[in-house]
């Protein structure tokens, strides 16, 4: 038989999808499984979203697009990035792909040579370190610790940097700890791509679920325009996860780049689900502020009641809708917790693990479920914990 290429062996799975797929076998004999390991809201789009999709559809808005995608979605997101973050950029700096994943994908493939290095953050998304293997380079990892907040250590980051790095890939807010990178943490990322010459992929797919202050991209720092590729999406902020709608930002002459893999892979954007999202950027209901204030009152309960459960701690996420729930005190590991809440009580979670070898003692907890299922949820962790500590009492 015909061997498959050797990158595919360098590539891996997200953790979410496994846990996932257990929650449902579980589900077909009848158990009763609380969701809280996708990073998948459980909100749905705007009405008005919606309409213009069904409009689209019975107008004939079903052909062939432009590569780079429609002019009017291209145009509307350069003013929403300029509205909501203060981006000086124009709709040639834009590109619309089908989901933010490909867009990361994309940027990806444009910007790294085989036997690169990219740094990239621990926790974090797994597809970093993946798709960076998978192109022939290295991953480096820098760590996201507790003790600093989750803020990296900008000492350890330029320590990594060598004559063979060539991106430096971050979140903020940070998938899995909810952490919103400081002001003083952007300059000094900022300062060290200048000095290294280094491209810089912002990943802002959680920029607009922030519970205070106003959200900073990298982007509008002193000479960073010219070498930050902006990824987002509307996923998470417009709870459009299906839809699998997502964009580039970058000087033009990456979108170029970005432009040719386009036409060499997926051709073009389905054109109905960008008009749809020029009527999501409009936000006529105001469903993206209602909804990030559902999140922040979802983030205020889970946390402060899992802290008073004994054996679990967590710091308040500033952003995006994930608990990073520090287990070490329970005296198990996050493997066994996860399988323990998810097999006798029925809560789905994620180990840590899944997020990089900094993860090791956390679990993570999407805050995608309703308020009365997170209550019901923490009344599942306590009755856990009850067991295993009368196990060890014993």
């Amino acid at each position: 038989m015909p061997k498959i290429a050797t990158r595919i062996s360098q590539l891996t799975g997200e953790g979410a999808l496994a846990v996932y797929s257990r929650a449902k076998e579980l589900e077909k004999v009848g158990r009763s499984i609380i969701h809280l390991e996708l990073g998948e809201p459980d909100f749905h789009p705007a009405a008005p979203v919606v309409d213009a999709l069904r409009a689209a559809v019975a107008n004939g808005r079903d052909r062939y697009v432009a590569t780079r995608g429609i002019p009017p979605l291209r145009g509307a997101i350069a003013d929403y990035l300029r509205c909501t973050r203060k981006l000086d950029v124009g709709a040639e700096q834009v590109l619309v792909a089908p989901g933010c994943k490909m867009a990361l994908a994309l940027g990806m493939m444009a910007l790294i040579e085989p036997g690169d290095e990219v740094l990239y953050p621990d926790p974090g998304f797994p597809i970093y370190p993946s798709f960076t293997r998978g192109l022939g380079a290295k991953a480096v990892s820098y760590a996201l610790r507790e003790e600093n907040k989750f803020q990296p250590n900008l000492a350890e980051i330029a320590s990594k940097i060598s004559s063979k790095t060539r991106i430096l890939i971050f979140n903020s807010p940070n998938n899995p700890t909810g952490t919103v990178f400081s002001e003083h943490t952007l300059e000094q990322i900022a300062e060290l791509a200048k000095k290294h010459d280094l491209w810089v992929i912002s990943d802002e797919i959680y920029a607009r679920i922030l519970f205070s202050g106003e959200y900073k991209s990298i982007w509008t720092l002193p000479g960073m325009a010219g070498r930050t590729v902006i990824i987002d999406g509307f996923s998470k902020s417009f709870a459009m996860t299906g839809w699998r709608l997502g964009y580039a930002v970058a000087q033009k002459s990456v979108i170029d780049a970005l432009d040719l893999l386009v036409l060499n892979t997926f051709t073009c954007t389905a054109e109905f689900t960008q008009v749809a999202a020029i009527e999501a950027l409009n936000d006529s209901t105001r469903a993206v502020p209602a909804m990030v204030e559902e999140y922040r009152k979802r983030r205020d309960v889970f946390v402060g009641k899992l802290n008073k459960i004994p054996g679990f701690r967590c710091q308040s996420p500033d952003g995006a809708f994930y608990a990073w729930v520090n287990i070490e005190e329970t005296g198990k590991s996050a493997e066994e917790v996860q399988k323990i809440l998810l097999e006798e009580v029925g809560v789905a979670a994620i180990a840590g693990a899944a997020f990089g070898a900094e993860g090791k003692n956390y679990v993570r907890f999407s805050l995608v479920s309703a308020t009365h299922l997170l209550e019901e949820a923490l009344e599942r962790i306590q009755r856990a914990t009850l067991h295993w500590r009368a196990a060890v009492a014993r």
